[in-house]
């Protein structure tokens, strides 16, 4: 399984404008030329660009530092510096990217290619050209560049995935998102399989498909940061619908249930107002089905399904209903 991150700290440094210059013309038969300094360049600036190729931050646990190049100083012959390059890191979509100072957020990056200016370059000073008057027509100054801007920020990704699999460890998602996509997860039997979320394209048909994240366990207690809790939730916040899966082989279906609601609920409003599914899983082992639709019946209000991810009952029928959620919500 690839290792995930969601957390990095980094500091930027956009590059300082370029030193204006002070010089003199020296022509022919004019030996007290005028002055003719050029300016300094631009600082190159830090800028954020959405790679929809990456899906961790863990390049940003081996290099912390970022650092765009400065302006060239002005030159003689009213010449230019050229401008700093703009440095361009990129990042998945999903990041967000905060002050570590005082935890503001500064830009939510989501949409593919979105750029964002995070640190701005410096400008080129001026000149001794820009000094002249009718008083002073030798001006030996000149602007020194402004320094480029600096940043401690820190990354935050959250997975960006239309549904989230929902459940308690060892409750089939990984078994299930293997099932519905091409994605290979490390599947066992124990809980805390999934230490990290994968990510998985489901291909309904030609013209619909979707991205499934299978989301590490959720465990009672989450909401406070018990276990991978915040982790866990966090992660979820970018869902468009969650899939709550229980197993089958519970004690206790209906507890199972309402815990799972309730972390959510505690965590965070947004995610109680999210739409949901919920899956009762390991058909293949249930012995009274009966019992089961009796207390399915008490959460009427629930879509609700009962499939086997290792024989692949019911699994039509769940991907129907999660693309009849999706398309109805676009």
């Amino acid at each position: 399984m690839s290792l995930f991150i969601d957390q990095a700290k980094i500091e930027v440094k956009a590059g300082d404008g370029g030193k204006g210059c002070i010089s003199f013309r020296r022509e022919k038969y004019v030996p007290k030329g005028g002055p003719d300094g050029g300016d300094g360049g631009d600082g190159g600036s830090v800028i954020f660009k959405v790679d929809p190729n990456m899906q961790t931050l863990l390049d940003f646990h081996y290099l912390h530092f970022f650092k765009a190049k400065r302006g060239e100083h002005g030159k003689g012959a009213n010449k230019t510096g050229r401008c700093g390059e703009d440095l361009i890191i990129r990042v998945p979509a999903g990041t967000m990217v905060f002050d570590q100072e005082n935890h503001e957020l500064l830009i939510d990056l989501v949409e593919p290619n979105q750029e964002f200016i995070i640190a701005r370059g410096g400008r080129g000073g001026r000149g001794n050209t820009h000094f002249k008057t009718a008083t002073h027509q030798a001006p030996r100054f000149a602007q020194d560049g402004e320094a480029g801007e600096e940043r401690k920020l820190l990354l935050e990704l959250k997975l960006m995935a239309d549904v989230g699999l929902v459940g308690f460890p060892n409750a089939g998602k990984s078994t299930l998102l293997s099932r519905l996509s091409a994605a290979r997860p490390k599947i066992a039997d124990y809980p805390f399989t999934t230490l990290a979320p994968n990510l998985g394209l489901v291909q309904v048909n030609e013209s619909f498909r979707f991205i499934m994240a299978d989301i590490p366990g959720l465990i009672e207690g989450a909401h406070e940061g018990r276990g991978l809790g915040h982790q866990f939730l966090n992660h979820i916040l970018r869902t468009k619908i969650l899939v709550l899966l229980i197993d089958s082989q519970s004690p206790d279906i209906l507890h199972d249930y309402q815990v799972l609601i309730d972390e959510m609920e505690k965590f965070s409003p947004e995610l109680s107002k999210k739409e949901k599914i919920l899956v009762i899983t390991k058909s293949d082992l249930i012995i009274d089905e009966d019992s089961l639709k009796t207390i399915l019946h008490q959460l009427n209000d629930l879509p609700c399904c009962i499939i086997s991810a290792v024989t692949g009952d019911g699994l039509t029928e769940l991907l129907q209903l999660i693309t009849n959620v999706l398309k109805n919500q676009k």
